[in-house]
């Protein structure tokens, strides 16, 4: 990570975009946990919303697999479902293992053949994917259950699992709590259980 890895245009509305609808954000990256506050930093330096933060147990020759394992932890422990991955080509392995459907795996850069039917690649950047989702919820108008909150001014730094299952409870918790005021259990989003926590995973910018 250079000093300053410079923001695609957009990068963060996208962010923004996905936090105001209802998904929880888990910042993934293959660095060492010894550069999180620089990390951390960063995020808040550039405006991203807050969200968890997901390191590599010190210095690794296999950040894809550690990765990959983080996150099936999520669903597995923590129940938390991940509806969306950003990243770079070389976490397409990464979100397929998840079973995520490359619909739903996003890729900026330029396309490359081999992963044509793997993923899905923002060639024309954020700014137009933006506008894409925002077509997506105004058609469909989507309504799932809260998202858990993290403190005000924090990213939840670092992000095990245990966190994040206590922020699943919660958001269990008040999504029960919303049905008791409304006389039954909330609309969930078509294929998704009920009540249950969705996320996005993002790649930080900047990493290769």
């Amino acid at each position: 990570m250079g000093s300053d890895p410079k923001v695609r245009a957009g990068a963060v509305d996208v962010v923004r975009h996905w936090q105001d609808s209802g998904y929880m954000i888990i910042y993934v990256t293959g660095r060492p946990d010894m550069q999180k506050h620089r990390v951390v930093a960063w995020l808040s330096q550039h405006n991203f919303p807050h969200g968890a933060v997901s390191f590599c147990d010190g210095l690794t020759h296999d950040p894809l697999r550690q990765k990959a394992a983080f996150l099936q932890s999520l669903r597995t422990e923590a129940e938390i479902t991940i509806v969306a991955g950003y990243g770079s080509t070389k976490d397409v392995s990464v979100y397929s293992s998840l079973g995520l459907a490359p619909a739903h795996i996003y890729i900026v850069g330029r396309a490359v053949k081999k992963f044509h039917n793997q993923c899905q690649f923002l060639s024309e950047g954020y700014v137009a994917h933006l506008a894409q989702l925002e077509a997506a919820a105004l058609a469909h108008s989507p309504k799932g259950p809260p998202r858990p909150v993290l403190g005000k001014g924090s990213y939840g730094c670092p992000a095990p699992v245990d966190f994040l299952r206590k922020q699943s409870q919660l958001l269990r918790s008040r999504g029960s709590s919303q049905a008791e005021r409304d006389g039954g259990p909330p609309p969930a989003p078509p294929g998704l259980p009920r009540a249950k926590p969705r996320s996005v995973s993002l790649k930080l910018e900047g990493e290769e």
